[in-house]
């Protein structure tokens, strides 16, 4: 019997950070985003469909910006912005380069950086 369970983003909060993300043993996009962010409402059923897709492979979460204090300390300065994580650290697509997208990706600019790190 296979699973059917549908994956969808998770939403954390600070405290979870190290944990699911960090110390996440597959890579992990995290859209940093608010409520009120109308791209961001845009992004997220396209990133819960992408949980579904990928599962297993890549993890996805959520962090609400006026929750969090992990906004500034990662230099998020424009929502909504995806930050890909791999084995504990922030990944780069070059030297001082983060795998980064800043703005609306759509489904075509979030798959792309999924495939980046799952290939």
């Amino acid at each position: 019997m296979s699973d059917t369970t549908k994956v969808t983003a998770v939403h954390i909060t600070d405290d979870q950070f190290d944990e699911q993300v960090l110390k996440s043993n597959i890579p992990v996009l995290v859209d940093f985003f608010a409520v009120w962010c109308g791209p961001c409402k845009m992004a997220a059923p396209i990133l819960d469909e992408l949980a579904d897709t990928y599962k297993g492979k890549v993890k996805i979460v959520k962090i609400d910006v006026d929750q969090s204090e992990l906004a500034g300390k990662y230099g998020v300065m424009s929502i909504p912005t995806v930050v890909v994580f791999k084995d504990g650290k922030e990944v780069e697509e070059a030297p001082q380069k983060p795998l980064r997208k800043v703005g609306f990706g759509g489904r075509d600019g979030y798959e792309e950086m999924i495939k980046k790190v799952t290939s």
